[in-house]
């Protein structure tokens, strides 16, 4: 059956494929972290800077991994990730007492080169594989591989928790290690060689972009994403467990859902933006999402203020946020690859999620950094709220500026 579709549609499926288990691993792999060292009485702050390599060499890997993409091809860039991870992951097999802060970081370090060159890697090849007059079927499957993405993810926050749960910390980062081996073989003989390469070798100042509508969209991603886990990667999952008493299994099992819905949602975003009638968004459909998504921590912030049950108040919240969420960064996702040139397309994709990632590791940092500075609990996390609220608004100030079109294809 599979050698009846187009080598377009098969090249799509590999690609697809290996972003879905590389992003099981590496869902699965933060919320081990988060709980296991929180378990072992790591404060938020320390949680946070376990992840800061992580989130520094993205930034670095998006920069570079977009220059390397067009030099040699996408598939050589994704198949370096694959393995670059399980070199990640063994790195945690050590005796515990190996397990130090340093180590940890040195093993995070390497999954976020790895994790970015897989997701640069996925992104740029979907330019490749659509027509340039048929953005609308873009915009499909970019939220398509977007949305199940995501949705692995919160599989992979639920697979961490019950795997910490089931096999312990290293039982459970074995089983990852072992599976995505299997998939690193697979993609070496399945992924088409030489895609993405630029038909002219780029120089190394051609990682910067040129393009103001793609620097606009860059700064608006960094506040965005900077706005999610400044209150989701560290405060929320303590918050969680600590003050209202979560165990393991509870925290990854709600968490897991959150991201499988939020992906879900990024799926359906061309329906929900219109693409069914035709259109497809533009500048301002990101500024009109960001705006709305504004209100939302600060609503949740003002409930955890004013004694709301904070159960309640974080589910109902948390999804809400998670909607309004998947839908602006759908239509981010669309837009980058829209905007990117094909000639070497890896290399403004990369440019665009180093600001991801950049907005990650400030998020980051500020979760674990606020939480701890305001005394941790409920007051811990409402000044996460308010420091995603203040990022939200910067996010719709610089959205403002994007090209306002909307095309009909």
């Amino acid at each position: 059956m599979l050698s009846q579709l187009s080598p377009a549609i098969r090249q799509y499926l590999v690609v697809t494929a290996n972003y879905w288990a590389f992003t099981l691993t590496d869902g699965a792999l933060r919320m081990l972290v988060v709980l296991h060292f929180h378990g072992l009485g790591y404060s938020p702050l320390d949680i946070a800077l376990l992840f800061l390599f992580y989130e520094i060499f993205g930034v670095i890997t998006n920069l570079l991994g977009g220059w390397l993409g067009a030099h040699w091809g996408l598939n050589r860039t994704m198949n370096i990730g694959l393995a670059l991870q399980v070199v990640a992951l063994s790195m945690l097999l050590v005796p515990p007492a190996w397990l130090t802060v340093a180590w940890v970081m040195a093993a995070q370090a390497l999954s976020g080169i790895a994790k970015d060159l897989n997701k640069m890697s996925a992104k740029s090849a979907i330019k490749l594989l659509v027509p340039t007059d048929a953005q609308h079927q873009l915009y499909r499957w970019v939220a398509i591989l977007t949305g199940s993405k995501n949705a692995l993810k919160g599989v992979g926050f639920f697979l961490g928790g019950v795997l910490l749960m089931w096999l312990g910390f290293a039982g459970a980062v074995t089983a990852m290690a072992l599976a995505l081996t299997l998939v690193w073989l697979l993609s070496l003989l399945l992924l088409k060689q030489d895609l993405g390469k630029a038909a002219k070798t780029p120089a190394f100042r051609d990682v910067l972009s040129k393009s103001r509508a793609i620097n606009i969209l860059s700064a608006a991603r960094l506040f965005l994403f900077a706005a999610r886990d400044v209150w989701f990667v560290v405060a929320l999952p303590v918050f969680l467990s600590q003050t209202l008493g979560w165990n393991h299994g509870q925290t990854g099992g709600f968490l897991a859902l959150w991201v499988m819905g939020y992906g879900l949602v990024q799926g359906l975003a061309p329906r929900i933006t219109g693409n069914t009638s035709g259109v497809v968004p533009d500048g301002q459909a990101v500024t009109v999402w960001a705006a709305g998504l504004t209100l939302l921590p600060g609503g949740i912030a003002l409930g955890l203020l004013y004694g709301l049950d904070p159960a309640a108040l974080l589910v109902v919240g948390l999804l809400l946020f998670g909607a309004v969420f998947a839908v602006n960064s759908s239509v981010h996702s669309f837009l980058i690859v829209s905007y990117a040139r094909s000639d070497g397309v890896s290399l403004d994709v990369g440019f665009y999620y180093m600001s991801n990632a950049m907005g990650r590791l400030v998020g980051t940092l500020l979760s674990g950094w606020l939480f701890q500075l305001a005394g941790q609990g409920s007051a811990g996390l409402q000044a996460c709220l308010w420091a995603s609220l203040a990022l939200l608004l910067l996010a719709t100030v610089v959205s403002t500026r994007l090209p306002q079109y909307a095309r009909r294809v």
